[in-house]
């Protein structure tokens, strides 16, 4: 999953979407007067907690990141110019930051990495592997079908 997504207008806008991570770089006199100097910015994908994205009509639209301890804008577009965790876009850009959107909703809601009952490592005693399954049930990490498979196949039944 890796793509750059370019924005023309209002701003001057690299997205770089790869597995992990999502950077954004500003370019252009427009983005220097509204966040500075201040670079690149690199959002881990399991910071974020929500995307909004508002579709440009009689504005432009933007596409806001919420991330974990963040303070991001709520007074929308012309508040949103300013946020560092927001991207303006003109209607042509409409359906790249859609689908920029599914992707990261995708990431944050169906993730690769979640354990699995076979990732757990096979040296230790059966009831040490009994009992780290039972914590992950526990933690809802794994299933009851997931537990009851693995526990059998543990206990040889």
């Amino acid at each position: 999953m890796e793509k750059e997504y370019y924005i023309k207008s209002p701003n001057k806008i690299i997205i770089k979407l790869t597995a992990n991570s999502i950077t954004i770089i500003r370019k252009g006199v427009l983005n220097l007067m509204n966040h500075g100097l201040k670079g690149e910015k690199t959002i881990p994908l399991k910071s974020i907690t929500a995307v909004q994205l508002k579709k440009p009509g009689m504005t432009n639209g933007y596409i806001q990141f919420g991330i974990l301890g963040g303070n991001e804008n709520k007074g929308g577009v012309f508040a949103a110019t300013q946020d560092e965790n927001t991207i303006m876009f003109s209607s042509k850009y409409y359906k790249d930051m859609l689908e920029l959107k599914e992707r990261i909703e995708s990431y944050l809601y169906y993730p690769d990495s979640r354990i699995k009952v076979t990732d757990i490592p096979q040296e230790k005693s059966t009831s040490e592997q009994l009992k780290e399954l039972k914590e992950l049930l526990d933690m809802e990490i794994i299933t009851q079908e997931e537990f009851d498979a693995k526990k059998k196949q543990l206990l040889n039944i």
